[in-house]
């Protein structure tokens, strides 16, 4: 008797472990009082690999954040088809600043921290960029600018870098233009931030070297919505020429008063003017106005580009160069994470790039992370539209 309830306790011991190792080799199990049902093991994850995208995504230049969105997206959305990057798929994690420096700073640290991303693209705005500038090199984070044109990011830190051309290229070619005019007489209009700042200084070095005269030069708040006090002094001064830089909102309303005002001066102005909204706030007070802006590049790669754009997000779609720099941007970052995932193997890959084929032309970066060789093109506002000047 006792022999055989040890050898039914043996049985029953063995059978325990059977099932035991059958839960541990099929994935945990739930006894449902028929019998066990085995859950299915926990597939593993793809491997995928982290960017970030701070923009402003709500609020009055929430269109900027969109553009950019908009070539991310498409960028990735082809990236990952051809089997992402050394294996891994790429995703992008957007995150809104509202065009707020608290909230900026906030969305970088966050990105860092939480996300535990390698390398960040934006913020559009110069401003901004220089903003998030010391986080991401403290960090060793690249932070890669597809809209920010100020000078001084030049010499922002070795992990930031741009693919948009800096402000002395449009100051020079702005001064090429009002010299080619034989507008040698001129005042500057400019916003009161690091965009206006900068550009303005270089446009009034390269304008009097050019042996023309800055009669004045006003800044102005970037929250103004009334510029009449400085219109009326440039007005008094009678120039031939007025170099207005600023962002869409402000230059739109400033050509409104100025045109109220009487003043009849060739206006000149840098890319933020070729934007739609432009036109439609300013109306016929646009018309004339000469600005300048990066090159579309080749015109069959901006046609294949604009095609998959339209194709993507409508017929309807403002195709633009912010759109096309913001692709341009994410496609070389997963270039140059060929050579590795993280920030300062990104930066060694951005590095080494040299001539990439991007929409907006080819793309290589010089000692202070500034993209060379960028041609600047020219237009003008004639009947309500913006066409090419000649």
């Amino acid at each position: 008797m006792k022999a055989g309830k040890i050898g039914m306790k043996n049985k029953k011991l063995l059978t325990g472990v059977f099932i035991v190792g059958l839960i541990i080799l099929f994935g945990i199990s739930h006894y449902t009082g028929i019998g066990y049902y085995v859950y299915p093991a926990t597939p593993t994850e793809p491997q995928v690999v982290k960017l970030g995208h701070i923009a402003p995504l709500t609020g009055d230049v929430a269109i900027y954040g969109e553009w950019e969105t908009q070539g991310i997206d498409l960028a990735v959305e082809e990236i990952n088809a051809k089997g992402g990057i050394n294996g891994r798929q790429l995703v992008v994690i957007h995150e809104d600043d509202q065009f707020d420096p608290a909230t900026m700073t906030n969305a970088l640290n966050k990105l860092i921290t939480v996300d535990k991303v390698p390398a960040v693209i934006g913020e559009p705005s110069s401003t901004g960029t220089l903003a998030l500038a010391p986080i991401a090199e403290r960090n060793k984070v690249v932070l890669i600018s597809d809209a920010a044109a100020a000078i001084s990011i030049s010499n922002a830190g070795e992990y930031i870098y741009r693919v948009f051309p800096s402000n002395a290229l449009e100051g020079q070619k702005l001064v090429e233009i009002s010299s080619s005019l034989n507008l040698t007489d001129g005042a500057i209009l400019y916003i009161n931030n690091d965009f206006g700042i900068g550009l303005a200084k270089e446009v009034n070095d390269r304008f009097v070297s050019k042996g023309g005269t800055i009669s004045i030069s006003e800044g102005y708040s970037p929250d103004a919505t009334d510029f009449r006090t400085s219109l009326t002094k440039i007005k008094e001064k009678n120039p031939k020429a007025i170099f207005l830089l600023g962002y869409p909102k402000d230059m739109a309303m400033i050509l409104k008063q100025a045109r109220e005002l009487g003043i009849n001066s060739q206006f000149l102005a840098p890319d933020t003017f070729n934007d739609p909204q432009i036109l439609e706030q300013a109306g016929s007070a646009a018309e004339g106005v000469i600005f300048v802006y990066p090159s579309n590049g080749d015109p069959a790669k901006w046609q294949q580009f604009s095609d998959k754009i339209k194709n993507k997000y409508g017929n309807t779609t403002d195709v633009n160069i912010i759109t096309a720099m913001a692709y341009d941007t994410t496609n070389v970052l997963a270039a140059a994470m060929k050579n590795g995932f993280t920030g300062s193997e990104i930066k060694t890959g951005l590095d080494q790039i040299k001539d990439y084929p991007g929409v907006t032309g080819n793309i290589t970066f010089d000692k202070n992370g500034d993209v060379v060789s960028r041609l600047m093109a020219v237009g003008i506002v004639k009947d309500g539209k913006f066409e090419e000047y000649k």
